[in-house]
């Protein structure tokens, strides 16, 4: 019997359905697109204050989690590093029929390099297997959260959401 996230703390894949930030397997396939686990009623919405192109929506009641509009969503990237809970990834499955990458926050030091071979990590912290670190992004807002692009097999893109180094 699978136990909710009030119970684990992380979300499991059969509540991640339906939910309204979560774009389609065909529209993850078209190229970058954000993916918005956030699932906490709280006061919050710097993700749909940071969207360029309006494809966020948190509403008038900034308790409301996040719906993404996946057909107004270009892949920018702005919405990760500013998510305060770190709830939001990029996920794009257009590299090729096996293969897919993954924008995530990462506040750990040290930071990965390019090229590092990492461990790529489920929602509950279990490991999947290896990754390849494809880019590393800092930057000095939202308390200089970094970002981290990893490649991996297209069937993890929507399993993996952290990484272990091998260091």
């Amino acid at each position: 019997m699978a136990k909710d996230s009030s119970i684990t703390g992380y979300l499991s894949e059969d509540e991640l359905k339906g939910r309204p930030g979560i774009p389609s397997e065909a529209r993850r396939r078209k190229g970058a697109v954000a993916v918005l686990e956030c699932l906490e009623d709280i006061p919050c919405n710097p993700c749909e204050a940071s969207c360029k192109v309006n494809a966020i929506d948190v509403g008038e009641d900034i308790t409301t989690p996040p719906r993404l509009y996946e057909d107004k969503c270009v892949g920018c990237r702005t919405c990760v590093p500013i998510c305060p809970g770190q709830a939001i990834f990029i996920v794009d499955e257009s590299l090729s029929d096996n293969k897919a990458t993954i924008e995530m926050p990462y506040e750990y030091q040290p930071l990965p390099e390019k090229g590092e071979m990492v461990t790529a990590l489920d929602r509950a912290g279990q490991e999947l297997g290896v990754a390849t670190v494809t880019a590393v992004k800092k930057t000095e807002k939202m308390d200089r959260t970094a970002t981290v692009i990893i490649e991996l097999p297209r069937e993890w893109s929507m399993k993996a959401r952290a990484i272990r180094l091998k260091r």
